[in-house]
């Protein structure tokens, strides 16, 4: 019997049918979705670049602080696109067109109704920002222009990532990119034309991102109709059903968690490396710009575990799911080999195109080796993450996440005496523990869900 590609097949009821998952079907996802991720440091080069065209330095300060806020807060609510990924990519397995409706109003509707609460707790929210931003009153006063007009996007926004996640996990990343790099664009354009055009200012910026989301919503509404061929109705009853509820509510909390735990210890590791000094700072910062590109590119690949593992675990296929581990992880690592050797051929000269001061340049030098390995020692991370998530092991990849984190600190804790190495050091020891762990464990829940009826 043929089997039928995994990846960008349109939904479609009836039994299911072995699956299949090739190299194509893996770079049918990891491409379009990197690509998507690459679109989003762009829009904040240029939002900085026009804010910056005003000469005005607390005004450039107040939009990349409000920047900043946002991309934290909105990272934590990152279990609307990534459970949404899982439970759609499962739904897809199984042929299970209703449920497939069911996942995406679901989660636009935990979406809105997460966007609304930070409506409401707004001005809460907004003191906290302040008072730990501790910036100058010139700088405090644009990132309240910027961050009181911005908050009224969170609904939009949050509704795009339940969107963008219904989109990867039935297999249409293609749809998720044009969706992802429109939003982008717009907000571009429309930040050019209110900030420079019409003047006006780090609201005009924050505006811009407003109506840039709104128009992706809307737009993301109408691509998710077609593709469903307009059947949204679905009775109450299955939207609501408490089982799934309770399922989705599970799984969002256990990758809300998951995401507190990663943001603290990258967090945790900004905080060390501004206490080590102004050169290491910066020197840090640097080679993170540089390790960032490669991560969107982990991502991308993450993704296509999402996306295939899901859907294979829902099809209760494991040839297929085991197919999926492999061919991603091959490569996650090809991939990650060519970054460590791009880091070490290439990186002196990039760090030294990114800065002019020597010190911070050679600090930064001094340092790469351990930045051009972080690529080849979180390729399991990352990748184990995709799978977890398509496979809805949430509350083990909580645990084990927790656990890493519990390594990684205790990791830096024996080496502190060798600063900056050894805070470098026990990031690289809490990518592989998080691999490692996952890998451990994975032989057990492989044997749980595919278990025979």
């Amino acid at each position: 019997m043929t089997k039928p590609a995994m990846s960008g097949a349109a939904p479609s009821e009836g039994p299911g049918q072995a699956l299949a998952v090739t190299h194509k079907s893996v770079l049918a996802i990891a491409v379009p979705m990197t690509l998507s991720h690459l679109t989003t440091p762009l829009l904040g080069l240029v939002a900085t670049a026009v804010i910056g065209r005003l000469g005005d330095a607390a005004a450039l300060g107040g939009v990349a602080l409000g920047a900043v806020v946002f991309d934290f807060l909105f990272w934590g609510f990152g279990f609307l696109r990534m459970g949404t990924v899982g439970l759609a990519a499962q739904a897809i397995g199984r042929r299970d067109r209703v449920e497939e409706r069911a996942v995406l109003v679901r989660s636009v509707l935990m979406a809105l109704a997460c966007g609304l609460a930070l409506l409401v707790l707004q001005k809460p929210i907004g003191w906290l920002v302040h008072e730990l931003a501790g910036a100058s009153p010139a700088v405090d006063q644009a990132l309240s222009a910027y961050y009181g007009v911005r908050i009224w996007a969170a609904p939009m926004s949050l509704a795009n990532y339940a969107v963008l996640g219904w989109l990867t996990g039935i297999g249409r990343t293609g749809h998720a990119l044009a969706l992802q790099a429109g939003i982008n664009a717009l907000n571009i354009g429309l930040c050019v034309l209110f900030v420079l055009g019409w003047d006006l200012g780090v609201a005009g910026a924050a505006q811009a991102t407003v109506w840039a989301e709104a128009a992706g919503t809307l737009a993301g509404a109408m691509m998710c109709a077609r593709l469903l061929g307009f059947r949204l109705d679905l009775p109450r009853a299955v939207v609501f059903d408490r089982a799934r509820l309770v399922e989705t509510l599970a799984l969002n909390r256990d990758i809300m968690i998951r995401t507190a735990a990663l943001l603290g210890a990258f967090s945790f590791f900004a905080a060390q490396g501004a206490r080590a000094g102004d050169t290491v700072l910066a020197a840090n910062a640097l080679l993170n710009t540089m390790v960032l590109l490669s991560v969107y590119f982990l991502d991308g690949f993450a993704t296509a575990a999402e996306q295939l593992c899901g859907a294979a675990a829902g099809a209760r296929d494991r040839a297929a799911f085991g197919t999926a581990l492999r061919l991603v992880l091959i490569w996650g690592y090809g991939f990650a080999v060519l970054a460590v050797g791009f880091f070490f051929l290439a990186g002196p000269s990039v760090l030294g195109a990114m800065s002019t001061n020597p010190a911070v340049v050679a600090e930064a030098v001094a340092y790469l080796p351990f930045a051009a390995l972080l690529p080849l020692a979180g390729v399991a991370a990352y990748a184990f993450d995709g799978i977890y998530v398509g496979a809805l092991w949430s509350r083990d990849m909580r645990n084990l996440m927790i656990a890493a984190l519990a390594i990684y600190l205790g990791t830096w804790a024996a080496l502190r005496p060798f600063g900056n190495a050894g805070l470098w050091t026990a990031l690289l020891v809490f990518l592989l523990a998080r691999g490692v762990l996952q890998a451990v464990r994975m032989p057990a829940l492989l044997r749980r869900t595919f278990r025979p009826a």
